[in-house]
Parts: structure tokens; C-alpha cells; sequence
């Protein structure tokens, strides 16, 4: 026994320090590998105690993944910069407003697009639309005829569709020139100079090419939903959400109120009362009985509306 005591300790107390180190700093022991679609993590235990978990997500991964190889910092690199060039050259300027934003989509594609559309909706309401001779159509193409020399649009093929909807407080213009308005939003115009703030807003997204650069963000929000995905493990549902609120309602609502302006400044040149903005507007909050709060919706409240047009 005490042979076997000195080769114990002859080995330089090899032994006796390795158990001294254990008992004052215990080692952790990777004892399990847990996955999950959208965490990892190490399951620690450690001698003397329970175990203990180390959790991280593919943020850490990725980190690690950057300092450790130099292939995907230069991957990274080339991916960044082509973004960038990418979307530094798709770069314009809206016209009237002036804004920088990004398109990629030509005005002919919008158009071409912008047919399919137009046959889809006169599917669904082409029995309610009203003939040329009605007085409601010959109201809002009088209005139409005074705006289109203003918008610079000139050479698109307009048509006026008056739709025979009282209920429905509404109006859109596609691009390319094809007009339609619901009867139900006449009476909150009240005047020709109430018609052409409806009208004028309307045209005025065909001015701006809004439809291309709604889009064009396309783009964006996928590659942000892959980016949140990724990066935070989170599920696509929970992607979208986040997209959604954060870029793609408050973008909208920019248009929105960019149309109002654009408008705003066809009317006055079309020797329309702009004013009469305001009152529209007033109106319309009256109509709307369960508008939802601006930062749910994709457009401005009608209030937040008439406060910008008495400050531009």
C-alpha cells in the first residue's frame, strides 16, 4: 500500500493538483445538446451542483462564425456593399414633393400591372358602374378635365367609372389613368372644389408612381423578414408583424399624406379652392363612426389631416 502511496505522489503531485483544482473551480461538463427551430442551447452541469443552462441565439453563432473565419467577413462585405450599390442607384426624386426614395419598377410595368387590376375590378363592380350621360359622371370627368393638364399626365387614356355605391365612402385612380369613385363619397365632398381635393389626392399617387414604390419595397420587406428571422429566431407570423408595423403602414401613411400635398397644389393650380381640403376632411371624420387609431391604419386620421394642410 504504501508503494502504491508513492507512485500516487512521485508523479510531481500530478494527481493531488488535479483534484485541489477540481474542488476549488469545478469544470463544466457538456453532458446534452438541446436544439430547438429557433434557440440552441448547452445544458452545463457542474459537479456538486444542479445544472445549469447557457443559452444563445444564432446572433452568437453568427459573431462566431465572423471573428473565427475570414471567408464570411468577406462574404458579408461583398453582400453589404452589393446592397448598397443596389439600392443607392435605384434612387429618384418624387415629383412636387421632392422625396428620395427607392423604385425599381418602370412606369410601364406599373401601368401593364395596373391593367390586370382594372379588369378585376370592373368584374366586381361593372353592373353598379354609371353611364357616361349620369349627371354623377359628368360631375367628376368636368372635375377630372380641369385637374389632368395639372398632373402632367396628359397623355394617359383617362375613363371615369362613377360606381353606384352610397354606402361606400371612397375613390382610387390605377395608373394609367382609369378613374373610380363611389357615390357614397359625393355628399362628403358636397362641391366641385370638395371633388377635386378627393380627385386631386388620387391622381396625385399616379404623379408620385406610389404603386412602384409600394412595389419596390417588396424587396425590403423580404429581405427584413429573412434578417428577423434569422437573427432573432423568430417565427414568420411574429416577422411580418414586425415589418408591417414598424416600415410598411408607417410608409404608406407618408404617401398618404404626400398625395394630400401633391394634390393640394394641382387644385391651386386648376384655380380650385384648396380650402376646401379642410372642410372635406372635417366631414369625413364625422362619417367615419369607428376609424381605427393612425398607428393601425394605413392612412393618416382624417384630424391629423386637416392639422397638415392648415400647416402647409
Amino acid at each position: 500500500m504504501f508503494a502504491f502511496r508513492h507512485r500516487l505522489f512521485a508523479n510531481k503531485g500530478a494527481a493531488t493538483q488535479t483534484i485541489s483544482r477540481a474542488a476549488i473551480q469545478p469544470k463544466p461538463i457538456r453532458s446534452q445538446l438541446i436544439y430547438s427551430q429557433q434557440r440552441t442551447a448547452y445544458r452545463i452541469s457542474y459537479p456538486g451542483g444542479g445544472p445549469r443552462y447557457s443559452r444563445f441565439g444564432r446572433v452568437n453563432d453568427l459573431s462566431a462564425r465572423w471573428s473565427q473565419s475570414p471567408a464570411v467577413r468577406y462574404t458579408a462585405v461583398c453582400v453589404l456593399g452589393a446592397g448598397v450599390y443596389f439600392y443607392t442607384s435605384n434612387l429618384e426624386e418624387v415629383p412636387v414633393s421632392g422625396r428620395r426614395r427607392f423604385n425599381v419598377v418602370s412606369p410601364e410595368n406599373e401601368e401593364e400591372m395596373a391593367k390586370q387590376m382594372y379588369q378585376q375590378v370592373l368584374r366586381e363592380y361593372g353592373n353598379k358602374v354609371l353611364p357616361a350621360y349620369h349627371p354623377d359622371s359628368r360631375l367628376v370627368q368636368r372635375v377630372l378635365n380641369r385637374l389632368i393638364p395639372a398632373s402632367g399626365l396628359t397623355d394617359a387614356k383617362w375613363e371615369v367609372h362613377v360606381i353606384d355605391d352610397p354606402r361606400e365612402k371612397n375613390a382610387f385612380v390605377l395608373p394609367g389613368g382609369k378613374v373610380f369613385v363611389f357615390s357614397g363619397i359625393l355628399p362628403i365632398c358636397d362641391t366641385e372644389d370638395g371633388l377635386a381635393v378627393v380627385l386631386g389626392h388620387e391622381i396625385a399617387h399616379n404623379v408620385a408612381h406610389h404603386a412602384a414604390e409600394r412595389l419596390s419595397q417588396v424587396v425590403w420587406v423580404a429581405v427584413g423578414m429573412w434578417g428577423l428571422a434569422f437573427l432573432l429566431g423568430s417565427p414568420d407570423f411574429l416577422s411580418q408583424i414586425l415589418i408591417d408595423f414598424g416600415f410598411t403602414r408607417p410608409g404608406s401613411r407618408k404617401q398618404e399624406s404626400e398625395a394630400d400635398y401633391i394634390g393640394l397644389m394641382m387644385m391651386a393650380q386648376s384655380c380650385y379652392d384648396p380650402g376646401a381640403a379642410v372642410e372635406v376632411w372635417q366631414r369625413m371624420e364625422k362619417a367615419e363612426r369607428y376609424a381605427p387609431p393612425q398607428w393601425l391604419s394605413t392612412h393618416p386620421t382624417s384630424q391629423n389631416r386637416v392639422t397638415k394642410i392648415q400647416e402647409w
